[in-house]
């Protein structure tokens, strides 16, 4: 782990960097960021299937995932078009801890890959604010949301300098998901036990190297839930979108080593690596809705 040799300059409270990032937009650029957000949540493949509880939708699975789920999970009925979990009338701890249960033996079959030991919380309403002080449905290891299909929570901070560039980070190359490709300045899932807030000062700490952040300086941006197939599952995740207006003469540091590079981007520059494939999906939407935003405030 690094430690910068002294305090980075603190953000400032303005908007001036994202309206000259949002200016600088060419009419054909603003365009491809529109679409991009309207497609942002993608139509469920035909074969997948459903994962029930009672007749609750939690999320989608592969029909290997469903297959595998039901030998480890107790209470469930494999259907030609669904996994059905009978555990609705159980409460959220013993939903949670069967859950938990099977998916740690997935993870032992070497079925599950990248585990965190960490747990995020599956909410029904996708509209509903995640606070750890409500209940979860439930609450289980972040690596089985993407192998159940369950919709996760994640926080996407786009830094800005005052002239209107934008702060980005490359992916480590050893990360599970994304290696290499360039994402936000900082981003993260939602821990279950943890506000967006929280969240969001966390990891402006770790991957950027900002620390003493008061979370007022963070301009909320909205959310946007992206959705779509992956190799390893169905991903499902609610983007809470903030923009950051950075100090003049910051540069970002890394302190956990998942991001192996920053760039501080114009807007062609950032819009090219998007078109050329170079982006994450989710930075991406979070650029999206942090930009084409600022319409709206």
């Amino acid at each position: 782990m690094h430690s910068p040799a002294k305090s980075a300059p603190l953000p400032q409270l303005s908007d001036t960097g994202t309206h000259a990032f949002a200016a600088s937009l060419l009419p054909g650029q603003r365009d491809a960021l529109q679409r991009l957000r309207a497609q942002a949540l993608q139509e469920v493949p035909e074969h997948c299937i459903a994962f029930l509880c009672g007749s609750r939708v939690l999320g989608h699975l592969l029909p290997d995932h469903g297959m595998q789920l039901a030998r480890v999970l107790q209470n469930t009925a494999l259907r030609a078009d669904a996994l059905v979990w009978n555990a609705q009338d159980d409460s959220a701890t013993v939903r949670s801890a069967a859950l938990q249960s099977a998916l740690v033996k997935l993870h032992a079959q070497g079925l599950i890959s990248g585990w965190r030991n960490e747990e995020f919380c599956y909410w029904p309403d996708p509209q509903a604010h995640p606070d750890p002080a409500q209940p979860a449905f439930v609450r289980v290891e972040r690596a089985g949301f993407r192998y159940t299909g369950m919709m996760s929570h994640a926080v996407h901070i786009n830094g800005f300098t005052p002239d209107g560039r934008m702060w980005c980070g490359q992916r480590s190359a050893s990360k599970a998901t994304d290696p290499g490709l360039w994402d936000s300045m900082t981003a993260g899932g939602l821990n279950a036990n943890e506000t967006l807030e929280h969240c969001a000062v966390r990891e402006l700490w770790e991957e950027a190297g900002l620390r003493d952040i008061d979370p007022r300086q963070l301009r909320p941006a909205g959310k946007i839930r992206g959705a779509r197939m992956t190799p390893t599952g169905w991903h499902d995740e609610m983007l809470h979108v903030y923009n950051l207006q950075l100090a003049e003469g910051f540069t970002p540091l890394n302190q956990d080593g998942e991001v192996q590079a920053f760039a501080c981007l114009n807007t062609g520059e950032v819009l090219t690596g998007i078109a050329s494939g170079r982006w994450t999906v989710d930075a991406t939407l979070a650029l999206a809705q942090g930009v084409l935003n600022m319409d709206q405030r």
